[in-house]
């Protein structure tokens, strides 16, 4: 026992010299409060054990005095002292049980608390300045190296390309001007998605494109195409008109023309973006009113146009003015009883088709008779032109002979 004591000791020792300074006065308290708590439990277990004497003291004077007040027969008293002797005798090997209990109890508790809590030791903290460079440095190397493998694999360029929205055009027409190649990298394409928006604008059908990217290598592009609101005739040919002012090259046949349209009968590029311009700021009812187009240029307003309406009204109106004059046509439709001409050239009136035919006709008369009176006021200056003609060849005839009569006579005088 004395040499476990011995050894725990040199244990204690060894790892006492090992411990901090702050540790050792720790243990040195530990150990000075576990000295005072054993001699306070000492002085209890004493006291304790001196209660315990009194008690069986105090017992056996009452059994005496008890005896001497009730004297028996000295058998009696023999057994009644043995029994008492045997009763002390218990009551001390208790209390010395106890007590040994006690003190082993006692010492196992200063063991365990003489015994030092073994302590790992401190790890010294990094810095968090450290940790942070490290990361700016690290973070930045390995994403380099993920985009470096990246790039260099196949699937950098791989693209599933796809067209929604194309109805005058293909998706080939739209793919061709976005200009994207196989070789270009997908990772361009995110980052550039606005650029081939433009590109794919270029095309003049298209008056939006959008791309979308769908995880990993799908791309659609959405694509909204201008309508068509016209169509040019020329002869039996039908040329589209978009609402952007373009003007189609190639006509369309017969069968892919809807059931109403408006026709253009005027091709000048300018004139067309005008048209188109003014016509988007009008009612669908009211575009729908229309039936043809045509050029009507007057001495006052030279971008004059005559609108054919499909119930056969004839709308004179300024190309530049047409969305702003237009919709009083549809106050004015219901006062018309037949077929009229509602003119807006200067203020608003309107007129029947008959009261314009005979107009038309007594214009025409009146041209006609303009045209007849030009003629024959042009007839008239031929003939006396012709005439001064003729009088001037005959004056320059008798001027000849007189000058040759005149030739003749000198030489005969000679």
């Amino acid at each position: 026992m004395s040499k476990d004591k011995k050894n725990e000791g040199k244990e204690i020792l060894e790892e006492f010299k090992e411990l901090s300074e702050w540790q050792k006065r720790n243990q040195e308290y530990l150990k000075k409060k576990a000295e005072e708590e054993a001699a306070l439990a000492e002085e209890k277990e004493k006291e304790k054990q001196a209660r315990m004497v009194s008690k069986s003291e105090g017992s056996d004077a009452t059994e005496d005095q008890a005896n001497e007040s009730n004297p028996k027969d000295p058998e009696l008293a023999k057994e009644d002292a043995k029994e008492k002797v045997e009763k002390s005798e218990d009551a001390k090997k208790e209390a010395s049980k106890e007590k040994s209990k006690s003190t082993e109890n006692e010492e196992q508790d200063k063991k365990i608390k003489k015994k030092p809590v073994k302590e790992k030791p401190v790890k010294p903290k990094i810095p968090a300045i450290h940790i942070l460079r490290a990361f700016t440095i690290l973070f930045p190397s390995l994403l380099l190296l993920i985009v470096s493998a990246y790039l260099l694999s196949p699937y950098a360029t791989m693209k599933d390309i796809r067209v929604e929205g194309t109805v005058q055009t293909t998706a080939d027409d739209i793919r061709q001007a976005s200009g994207i190649q196989d070789s270009d990298y997908t990772i361009n394409l995110l980052l550039d998605k606005a650029k081939y928006e433009e590109q794919i604008k270029s095309n003049y059908w298209v008056e939006s494109a959008q791309l979308v990217y769908q995880f990993p290598t799908k791309f659609t592009i959405k694509v909204k195409e201008y309508d068509i609101v016209a169509y040019y005739i020329s002869g039996e040919n039908h040329y589209p008109i978009l609402s952007s002012g373009q003007l189609e090259t190639s006509s369309v046949s017969l069968v892919s023309l809807p059931e109403t349209y408006i026709s253009v009968l005027f091709n000048d590029s300018q004139q067309i973006k005008a048209f188109t311009s003014e016509l988007a700021q009008i009612s669908p009812e009211l575009k729908a009113a229309i039936q043809k187009v045509e050029l009507a240029p007057s001495k006052v307003t030279s971008d004059l146009i005559r609108l054919t309406m499909n119930d056969s009204d004839e709308v004179l109106v300024p190309l530049s003015e047409m969305s702003k004059k237009l919709p009083y046509y549809s106050k004015i439709k219901p006062q018309l009883s037949e077929p009229s001409v509602i003119d807006m050239e200067a203020g608003i009136y309107s007129y029947t088709v008959a009261d314009k035919l005979i107009m038309e006709a007594e214009e025409k008369a009146k041209q006609e008779a303009k045209e007849a009176e030009k003629k024959q006021k042009e007839e008239e200056k031929k003939r006396l032109e012709e005439q001064q003609n003729k009088l001037e060849e005959e004056k320059k005839k008798l001027e000849e002979e007189s000058n040759r009569n005149q030739t003749s006579q000198r030489s005969s005088r000679r």
